[in-house]
C-alpha cells in the first residue's frame, strides 16, 4: 500500500489514514517501493490529493470519525483488495468524491503519480502524470491531456489543454501547475514533458459556456529548442544528448517565471539549467524572452525557492545553489549530500534542504554563504521540508520529524 497519514500537530498521534493498495501486475504503473508521492492540498475542511493509483480524491479533513459524509460511500472497497472489501473505522479516510484519471481522463501513468493540486476558487488544476509504458519506448495514450481542470465540489472534469503533450513525453508528466496575475490577467503556468513552459488563461469563476472549450493558451516558451522533438525513445540511457523535460513547478516572481529543466534524471542527458523567462509576453515567445540561464550539475527535478531577491535551487549532484533573481549571477553553492530530489524551503530568513544521503543543511538566505547547521538524519530524505506555526517538519524514508525552535 501507499499511505497518506493525518496526524495530530501537537504530538504526532494518528487521526486517520488513507491506505491505498497497489495497482498490481505491471509495476511500472505503480512502483512498489515508493510512498504516496503527491502532497495534499488543504482548503478549510477538505483535502485534495492524487493517490498512487492516479485517482484524484477529495477527503474530509476529519476522516470517518464524524461519519461518512459522501456522496462517495465505498471506502471499504477502495482501501482493500477489490474482491475483499475492508471494514472501515474512525481511523480511516472519508472520501467525498473520487476521479480516476486513467479511465475518466484517458491517461496512462508511469512509475508514480507526482501531482501538487492547484486550487483556484471552484477549480482544481493538476498535471495528468501521463507517461510511457514498461518498455519506456511507447506512449500508450499520446492524445491524453497534460493539464486538466476539475470541479472542486463534485470532482467532474471541466476541461483540459490541447497542446499535444503526449507527443513530447520521454518519461512522464510530473510538473505541477502554478498561478499568478500578469498584466491584470490570471494565468496558470505549466511545465510540459518536452521542457516547454505554457501560460494558460485561468477559468473565470462566473458561469462557463457549455461545452467548456479547452484551456486558452496565452504564451509558451521552449526551454531547450535545440533538443530532439521526435523519435525520443532512441535517446534512452543517452547521457550526452536527448530531449529535455520539466519535473519541478514553474515559479512566478516579479513578472518572471523561474523553472528547472534538463535531461530526465533516470534516462536522459546529464545537462540541466535554471531558466528565467519573461512572463509578460504573448504567443510563441522568442529566445529573447529568456532573461538568463544558469547551468546546474547533472540533472535537476526541483522547484526553485525565492527569498530576498535570491533564487535557491537544488540539483541531483547534491548541491544547493544561490543565484541573483534579477541577473542570474551566481553567489554561492553548497554541497549538501550525494543527491537531492527535493526542493528548498525558504522561511524565517533561512533555507532548509535535505539530501538522499540523509544529510540536512540550514543556511542563511543571504548573498554571503552562512551555514547555520549541518545535520545527519541517518536515513534518506527524498522530499522537501515544510514549516508551520514555528515548527520545521522533515520527512525521511523512515520517520517524520517535528522540530521546535530552529534558530
Amino acid at each position: 500500500r501507499a499511505v497518506l497519514l493525518c496526524l495530530n500537530e501537537a504530538d504526532g498521534a494518528l487521526l486517520w489514514q488513507l491506505a491505498v493498495p497497489r495497482i498490481g501486475g505491471d509495476k511500472y504503473l505503480d512502483w512498489p517501493s515508493v510512498a504516496m508521492c503527491s502532497p495534499p492540498s488543504v482548503e478549510k475542511d477538505r483535502v485534495y490529493m492524487v493517490t498512487n493509483r492516479c485517482e484524484v480524491v477529495c477527503l474530509d479533513i476529519d476522516g470517518l470519525a464524524d461519519g461518512n459524509d459522501g456522496p462517495y460511500q465505498d471506502e471499504g472497497t477502495l482501501l482493500a483488495d477489490p474482491e475483499k472489501p475492508a471494514k472501515t473505522g474512525p481511523l480511516d479516510a472519508d472520501i467525498i468524491w473520487r476521479f480516476d484519471m486513467p479511465t475518466q481522463a484517458g491517461t496512462y501513468p508511469h512509475d508514480a503519480t507526482h501531482v501538487s493540486i492547484l486550487i483556484d476558487g471552484p477549480y482544481l488544476y493538476l498535471n495528468s502524470c501521463n507517461g510511457v509504458d514498461n518498455t519506456h519506448a511507447v506512449v500508450r495514450k499520446p492524445d491524453a491531456p497534460g493539464l486538466i481542470v476539475l470541479d472542486k465540489a463534485t470532482g467532474s472534469m471541466i476541461t483540459r489543454d490541447q497542446e499535444a503533450t503526449g507527443s513530447r513525453v520521454f518519461h512522464s508528466i510530473w510538473s505541477p501547475p502554478s498561478m499568478a496575475t500578469v498584466n491584470g490577467r490570471s494565468l496558470v503556468f505549466f511545465g510540459d514533458p518536452g521542457a516547454q513552459v505554457f501560460a494558460f488563461a485561468a477559468l473565470s469563476a462566473k458561469k462557463l459556456p457549455n461545452p467548456v472549450p479547452p484551456l486558452e493558451k496565452v504564451w509558451h516558451f521552449d526551454c531547450d529548442p535545440t533538443a530532439p522533438k521526435a523519435e525520443l525513445a532512441k535517446y534512452l540511457k543517452n547521457n550526452e544528448e536527448g530531449p529535455s523535460t520539466i519535473s519541478g513547478m514553474p515559479v512566478f516572481y516579479k513578472n518572471r517565471i523561474y523553472v528547472t529543466c534538463g535531461g530526465d534524471i533516470w534516462w536522459g542527458k546529464r545537462f540541466a539549467w535554471l531558466k528565467c523567462i519573461d512572463a509578460t509576453k504573448t504567443g510563441e515567445l522568442p529566445a529573447t524572452a529568456e532573461r538568463w540561464s544558469y547551468p546546474l550539475a547533472k540533472h535537476a527535478s526541483s522547484t526553485p525557492a525565492i527569498a530576498n531577491g535570491l533564487v535557491f535551487v537544488t540539483d541531483c549532484g547534491g548541491s544547493l545553489h544561490c543565484v541573483d533573481a534579477e541577473s542570474g549571477a551566481p553567489y554561492w553553492t553548497h554541497p549538501v549530500g550525494n543527491e537531492i530530489w527535493g526542493s528548498v524551503l525558504a522561511a524565517d530568513g533561512k533555507v532548509f534542504v535535505g539530501a538522499r544521503s540523509g544529510d540536512f543543511a540550514i543556511l542563511k538566505a543571504e548573498k554571503e554563504k552562512q551555514v547555520v547547521a549541518s545535520i545527519p538524519f541517518g536515513a534518506e530524505i527524498a522530499c522537501t521540508p515544510s514549516a508551520a506555526n514555528g515548527v520545521l517538519y522533515v520527512s525521511t524514508l523512515e520517520k517524520l520529524y517535528a522540530i521546535n525552535g530552529v534558530r
